[in-house]
């Protein structure tokens, strides 16, 4: 299974829920040395942008998956630039008004952001 299609599993999975940054990360734990359940545990705070609306949960997970598999920081800038410049905000609330205002469904706005996060990763690191 690659990266990819795990991420749309978890987000598929109705038994448990991922949040974004969790479905960002636990398909890379194995290559960052970490259990899923470690990487589940770890990105547990971060869904719902902190829980109050602050830094979206994919960038937090994409982000946190740079650092975990040792990518440089200008990597984060490049990540945090193309986010920016591709949703014209970094925060859930933000990002969840706009998304509604275009009339959007939250999930499927919210699995393109995990997906595009995710393929930043798998791109960046040849991991795919």
């Amino acid at each position: 299974m690659t990266r990819k299609e795990d991420m749309a599993a978890l987000r598929a999975d109705t038994q448990v829920h991922y949040n974004c940054a969790q479905a960002v990360v636990v398909p890379f734990a194995a290559d960052m040395g970490i259990t899923r359940e470690q990487a589940y545990a770890m990105m547990l705070n971060f869904g719902g942008g902190m829980g109050c609306g602050a830094a979206c949960g994919a960038l937090v997970g994409a982000l946190t998956a740079l650092g975990g598999l040792g990518l440089p920081q200008e990597k984060r800038l490049e990540l945090v630039e193309q986010f920016r410049n591709e949703n014209g905000a970094m925060d859930c609330a933000a990002l969840l008004k706009a998304s509604a205002q275009r009339g959007e469904e939250k999930k499927p706005h919210c699995d393109g952001l995990v997906r595009r996060c995710l393929e930043f990763v798998c791109r960046e690191t040849g991991l795919e």
